[in-house]
C-alpha cells in the first residue's frame, strides 16, 4: 500500500501504509533488514540501498508508514525523539532566533540553552498560550517556532493554528512536538505547520522497548536538510527498533482510544478527590485550553498532571512510592501505566527557579495513563492518596 494513499482511513493505514509483502518472500510482515551493506551490480548501480546509516529497508517502511498517519509527504526516522530535534535544530544558523514555550520538555530545553546557544542560536521561552507573548517576542532574525501540545507536563494547550498564522504573516517555520497526542488525535501539517517531531519511543511504539524518534513533513527543502542530517551526523534508527515501532503503529488507534478512555475516568475521579488538588487534564471543562484542544484534537490524550491539597514534596513522594500498578518510572505512552515526578526526573534539567516561575512545582504527579482495567487503576490511586 502507498503511504500517500488518502482513500484509507487512519486505522487502515496504521496497519498498512509504506508496507508491501516481502517480495522475496511473500512475508506480510516487514522483514528486519539487519544489514549494514548492500551488494551492488556495478559501482554506483545498486537497487535503492547502499548502507544503512543512510537508509534500511525497515526503516524505508516505517518512514512511509508515519508519514502516512501524519498526512506528510515525507517521514524521516531518527535514533531517538532528541536526536531528530538536533537534527531540526541543525538546519538552523548562528543568529537564528527561535521561540518555545517556557514549560518545555527538560530534554529539549537542555539541548536548546546547553547545546545549541553556545553555537550562537538564540531562545526565548514564554506562554505559547498567549499570541500577544508569541508576537512580542518575534525579532527580525525569528527562523523557528517550537511548539509543544499538550506540554510536557503542564499540560497547556498551545492553539497550533492560530500560532502557525501568526508565523506565516512573518515568514517563520513551525515545529510542532505531537508526542502527547499522536498523529491519531492531532495533526499539526493539517493546522499550518511545517514539521511534527515525535518521541516514537512512546505512543508510536506503544510498549516502552525502543529508543526512536521521527520527523514528518511536507517541505521538500526541511526533507532534504534531515537527510542530510541522517547521513552527514548518523543519528540513524537500527532495523530492529525501526521492525518495533511498525508493530506499534498497526495498533495505536486501537490502543489511544482506550488511553483516552481511561484517562478521562481517571482526571475525573483526582478532579473529586479530597486529597487532590489542581488536576490538569485538557479533557476536563475546567481546564483552561479545553475549547482550544477540542477544536484541534479529536481526544484528550493519556497524559494527566495534578498536585496535592497537601502541596508538600513528602506528600506527592508518599503518592509515588506506594502506588503498585502504576509504576515509578520515567518516560510516557507505553500500554502500561507509570507515575513521575518531574521535577527529580524527567524535568531535572531546568532550574528550579524556572520550575517554580511557570507553576511545575516540587509536589507535581506526572501519570502516562496506560490501557490496563481502569477499576484497578482507580483503586491503585485511591489506596497511594489515603497514605497522605
Amino acid at each position: 500500500m502507498a503511504s500517500d494513499s488518502p482513500l484509507y482511513q487512519f486505522g487502515t493505514n496504521a496497519i498498512h501504509a509504506g508496507q508491501q509483502p516481502d517480495p522475496s518472500t511473500g512475508a506480510v510482515m516487514t522483514p528486519i533488514y539487519q544489514s549494514s551493506t548492500y551488494a551492488q551490480v556495478a559501482p554506483g548501480e545498486h537497487q535503492g540501498y547502499e548502507y544503512s546509516r543512510v537508509s534500511n529497508p525497515t526503516r524505508t517502511a516505517l518512514e512511509g508508514n508515519l508519514a502516512a498517519l501524519e498526512g506528510a509527504d515525507h517521514g524521516i526516522a531518527f535514533a531517538s525523539g532528541v536526536a531528530g530535534i538536533d537534527a531540526i535544530m541543525k538546519g538552523l544558523r548562528p543568529g537564528d532566533h527561535v521561540i518555545s514555550t517556557n514549560d518545555l520538555y527538560g530534554g529539549s530545553f537542555r539541548l536548546f540553552t546547553q547545546v545549541f546557544e553556545p553555537f550562537g542560536i538564540d531562545f526565548s521561552f514564554v506562554d505559547m498560550t498567549d499570541l500577544d507573548q508569541i508576537e512580542a517576542a518575534i525579532t527580525d532574525d525569528t527562523a523557528m517556532i517550537w511548539a509543544e501540545t499538550p506540554t510536557n507536563p503542564l499540560m497547556r494547550i498551545i492553539d497550533i493554528e492560530a500560532v502557525c498564522e501568526l508565523a506565516e504573516a512573518h515568514d517563520i517555520d513551525v515545529a510542532v512536538d505531537n508526542t502527547f497526542a499522536t498523529p491519531y488525535l492531532q495533526q499539526p501539517l493539517d493546522l499550518g505547520a511545517d514539521l511534527v517531531l515525535h518521541s516514537a519511543t512512546k505512543y508510536l511504539g506503544g510498549h516502552s522497548d525502543i529508543i526512536l524518534g521521527a520527523v514528518c513533513t511536507s517541505r521538500d527543502d526541511w526533507a532534504e536538510k534531515l537527510r542530510f542530517q541522517v547521513k552527514s551526523a548518523g543519528a540513524s534508527p537500527g532495523p530492529m527498533d525501526c521492525f518495533l515501532a511498525l508493530r506499534g503503529t498497526k495498533t495505536l488507534h486501537v490502543r489511544m482510544d482506550r488511553h483516552c478512555d481511561n484517562a478521562r475516568a481517571l482526571a475525573l475521579f483526582l478532579d473529586e478527590h479530597p486529597k487532590v488538588g489542581r488536576v490538569r487534564y485538557p479533557g476536563l471543562q475546567s481546564h483552561p485550553g479545553h475549547d482550544i484542544a477540542a477544536k484541534q484534537m479529536s481526544d484528550f490524550g493519556g497524559m494527566i498532571a495534578f498536585s496535592l491539597t497537601d502541596d508538600r514534596i513528602e506528600s506527592a513522594k508518599t503518592v509515588l512510592s506506594n502506588t503498585e500498578v502504576f509504576l515509578l518510572a520515567e518516560s510516557l505512552g507505553g500500554v502500561e501505566s507509570l507515575i513521575e515526578h518531574p521535577a527529580s526526573m524527567t524535568h531535572a534539567s531546568i532550574p528550579p527557579e524556572e520550575r517554580e516561575k511557570i507553576g511545575l512545582t516540587d509536589s507535581l504527579i506526572r501519570l502516562s495513563v496506560g490501557i490496563e482495567d481502569i477499576t484497578d487503576l482507580r483503586a491503585d490511586l485511591e489506596q497511594a492518596l489515603d497514605r497522605v
